[in-house]
């Protein structure tokens, strides 16, 4: 196993109490417990995942998140929080986290998430040319960049996991279901507005007309497809 996971926890008992179990299933741990030290250390080291906590001193993990996104840090990130509001969690995804899990967890569950997201990490994916161009948005998917008409399109690093799925599988109708367990590594449905929302983030972001999308196409009763 040994993949390197990065704890960014201010509460030292529930810090350690993860560095000792997940320490337990093979994985090599870092500990960090403030924002600002998380976030020196995700750009200083290589990690596989990053466990980010939103409610830490210093900086915020949604300010973490967003800035190592902006630093085209792709590393998955798991927020915790002890907020269950969804606004926090629709925040926290639009600013690049992968996945969210609301304080207090199962331990079961954490694990679960966290497997989830490196399959998915290192999941090879279908062939692409280096480039694909659909109206004025053309994507390298080598360097990971979006320009539409000449200029940059930021993408958070599950908008452009979904974006990428939806080329590797263009003509094709996706359920949510599918794109809930292949993008985001769900064995089960936690909620399909997940993926809805997403959508309509790429959309208002590569569409000429959001309402009236050219290139990701809603299939009434069964999904989305890509238009080939």
């Amino acid at each position: 196993m040994n993949e390197r996971i990065l704890i960014v926890e201010d509460e030292l008992g529930l810090a350690i109490t993860l560095q000792d179990r997940l320490t337990s299933e093979g994985y090599q741990v870092t500990i960090a417990r403030d924002g600002l030290e998380g976030f020196e250390q995700a750009i200083r080291k290589p990690f596989d995942l990053i466990i980010l906590d939103i409610m830490l001193p210093r900086k915020s993990g949604l300010d973490v998140c967003r800035d190592l996104r902006q630093r085209s840090c792709t590393t998955p990130i798991l927020m915790l929080t002890a907020k269950g509001q969804t606004v926090d969690k629709v925040v926290g995804l639009k600013v690049g986290a992968d996945d969210y899990l609301t304080k207090p967890f199962e331990m079961a569950e954490l694990l679960a998430r966290i497997e989830a997201l490196l399959r998915r990490a290192g999941q090879p994916s279908a062939h692409l040319s280096e480039t694909v161009q659909f109206g004025s948005v053309l994507v390298d998917l080598r360097r990971t960049e979006v320009t539409r008409a000449g200029h940059p399109v930021p993408l958070s690093a599950k908008e452009w996991q979904l974006l990428r799925y939806f080329l590797e599988h263009r003509g094709e109708t996706l359920s949510r279901e599918r794109l809930l367990r292949e993008v985001w590594g769900y064995g089960a449905t936690p909620s399909t507005r997940t993926v809805d929302v997403h959508v309509a983030w790429l959309r208002q972001k590569l569409e000429d007309d959001p309402k009236k999308p050219q290139w990701i196409l809603t299939v009434v009763g069964l999904g989305y497809k890509f238009a080939e």
